[in-house]
């Protein structure tokens, strides 16, 4: 049970804040900033489910992540270590699996690509294209944190705040980039917005007196 009683603390005013094992962490910890990341995204997702357009089917699997995505920040802001005060909250295989699943379900009934997407489209497929570059960003400093922390244990007696990052956390974060991708492609309702390359597009020109109406 999560009880919120007080939402200021001034705990965190010294530039510190704690992770969920309770170990204290610098503000612009790697972690920290990964599952801030994290908590983005899962904002951006709020503002897509608020749109009263959204697809009904889209909308059930959005409730799902976004729940998910707070048992990822909560695996991301938790060291991995042998001796856990607590059963930790982890994101298992199965939540990936499920991601890949609603990616074939949603992506096999769309046209094949010709060129690159342009974010845009309906509100509702622009707002996914935003939690998608944002998941993206979560990914990358999930990945910095990775590299700065690995994906080793602690050992038992270690010093608060060691341990790894949880590999599987940054695996769906990939996956959910995808999905947020075929996601928006099925959003959009009529002709996509595709990319044309600069040497396809039609040369501007200064607009002279032939243009003006007469």
């Amino acid at each position: 049970m999560v009880i919120l009683s007080k939402i200021y603390t001034r705990t965190g005013d010294g530039g510190t804040t704690r992770l969920a094992d309770n170990s204290v962490a610098r503000k612009t910890d790697l972690r920290v900033e990964a599952y801030g990341d994290v908590d983005e995204c899962n904002s951006h997702l709020g503002v897509v489910l608020a749109d009263p357009s959204l697809p009904g089917e889209l909308a059930d699997v959005l409730r799902v992540v976004q729940n998910e995505l707070f048992d990822v920040g909560a695996d991301l802001s938790t060291p991995l270590r042998d001796d856990p005060p607590w059963p930790p909250l982890r994101i298992a295989d199965d939540s990936v699996e499920r991601l890949e699943h609603w990616c074939d379900l949603f992506g096999d009934a769309l046209p094949t690509l010709r060129s690159f997407v342009l974010p845009g489209g309906t509100p509702v497929s622009a707002h996914l294209h935003v939690a998608r570059t944002v998941c993206r960003r979560a990914e990358r400093a999930a990945w910095a944190a990775r590299e700065a922390y690995g994906v080793d244990s602690a050992p038992a007696g270690s010093p608060e705040g060691s341990g790894g990052v949880n590999p599987v956390a940054i695996t769906y974060l990939n996956r959910l980039s995808d999905l947020l991708f075929i996601m928006a492609r099925a959003a959009n309702t009529g002709a996509e917005p595709l990319w044309v390359p600069g040497t396809d597009r039609m040369p501007s020109r200064p607009a002279g007196p032939e243009d003006a109406g007469g």
